[in-house]
């Protein structure tokens, strides 16, 4: 029998900087709650704001695989690996933390809010080599069906982490139906996150920015109730 957890929008953590205003899907930083420490390999969902001009200094990560999704806006990226880019609505970037890395991000423009998710998924292994990698992906793959945007392999769809992981997104017309298979066995669950919109999974109706996570099952049923746009996240529930 499938289980179930559900994560309403207005339920998470939230942290107001001033400059950057952040909501938290499981425990980060000043927001602990002990029944919201991860999800599987999932540890960290952070939906983040970050006004002009202003950004993450440089900190640093070891033995974490961080993805991070720009949603609007221009995020610029600078890591002890020598890499220098920007991220904007429709690419993907993630990077292995393996023996440990510092890098900073900032919001590329002025006058202009930067909205990102930022996402850590616990490696499969310890102390790799730190890596980087964004791709910019075409937007139009994820009109009314799901498009593959992360998975654990350089030789298939998307970006890859070192982790039995697949992400997902949609963005769906209002009736729109399909089905998600699980990919990595009985030891998967599916963690889905809804950026805009009302969508029906396995009978349970999302909406903005709320999340729902299902494992002990090998298939979900998505109905867009609303025109919508979302993201599912396989991770293992054991690791």
């Amino acid at each position: 029998m499938a289980h179930t957890v559900f994560h309403k929008a207005d339920t998470r953590g939230h942290a107001n900087h001033g400059w950057l205003d952040s909501h938290h899907t499981f425990s980060f930083a000043s927001y602990y709650n002990p029944e919201r420490m991860n999800f599987g390999a999932l540890r960290v969902l952070n939906d983040d704001i970050v006004s002009g001009g202003m950004g993450f200094g440089t900190h640093p990560h070891d033995n974490m695989e961080i993805i991070s999704i720009p949603l609007e806006g221009d995020l610029e990226h600078q890591d002890s690996m020598g890499n220098v880019a920007v991220i904007k609505k429709g690419d993907i970037q993630a990077m292995s933390a393996g023996t440990g890395i510092y890098h900073s991000e900032k919001n590329k423009h002025e006058n202009e809010r930067v909205k990102f998710l930022q996402i850590w998924i616990y490696p499969d292994r310890k102390n790799v080599e730190p890596r980087y990698d964004q791709l910019t992906l075409n937007l139009q793959d994820r009109h009314n069906r799901l498009q593959q945007i992360l998975s654990p392999s350089k030789d298939d769809d998307g970006i890859w982490i070192y982790q039995q992981a697949w992400f997902h997104m949609g963005k769906f017309d209002a009736g729109v139906s399909t089905q998600y298979n699980l990919k990595g066995g009985a030891n998967s669950g599916v963690y889905a996150f809804v950026l805009n919109g009302k969508i029906n999974i396995n009978g349970q109706e999302l909406n903005t920015r709320d999340g729902f996570g299902v494992w002990h099952t090998d298939q979900l049923n998505i109905t867009a109730e609303s025109d919508a746009e979302f993201l599912l996240m396989e991770v293992p529930m054991k690791f």
